[in-house]
């Protein structure tokens, strides 16, 4: 029996949902406050590169970021359900958007795009969350993220495009 390219999509965003979550949970136990301060340095977000190579991440990711937050920060920031799930969306789907400007062979401008909407949304929502200035919110949040991006991400992506684009291939 052979499986549709549906069925592939779908397995593969559940695959990705379900390791987003465990990974950002994992990093939570064994690093606490790592994965819900302003500077934070999610590993998980690494994978978010994935929706550079297939739209099927894009849910994945997106449904994987919701399940982290419910069990890592909903009950301090219950916003962050909506809004970190809102900023991954829509970081993840710039990403897609962005996947063929490369500069130095690197996607750089999608590898920047969760800095700049996490910095953003979640930035924003913190600075009213908890009445902080946004313009130093925003910026500690995307530094957070660009750090993740820029160093997992960038190594991940250069070990997708050197072993992995078959893998993409549906």
């Amino acid at each position: 029996m052979k499986a549709t390219k549906t069925t592939k999509q779908i397995t593969f965003a559940a695959v990705l949902a379900a390791l987003y979550t465990a990974l950002t949970f994992l990093q939570g136990v064994l690093l606490p406050n790592s994965v819900t301060m302003d500077v934070q340095f999610r590993m998980s977000e690494a994978l978010c590169v994935l929706a550079i190579y297939s739209a099927a991440a894009i849910p994945g990711l997106t449904l994987g970021c919701l399940l982290a937050n419910l069990v890592t920060s909903a009950t301090v920031m219950p916003l962050d359900l909506i809004f970190g799930t809102l900023a991954t969306l829509a970081a993840c789907s710039a990403m897609w958007a962005l996947r063929k400007v490369r500069v130095f062979r690197l996607p750089i401008p999608s590898l920047l795009m969760p800095a700049l909407m996490n910095g953003l949304i979640v930035g924003g929502e913190l600075a009213v969350c908890f009445d902080l200035p946004f313009g130093i919110t925003a910026l500690c949040v995307a530094a957070g993220e660009a750090g993740v991006l820029l160093t997992l991400g960038t190594a991940l992506c250069v070990l997708i495009d050197r072993r992995g684009k078959q893998f993409f291939r549906a």
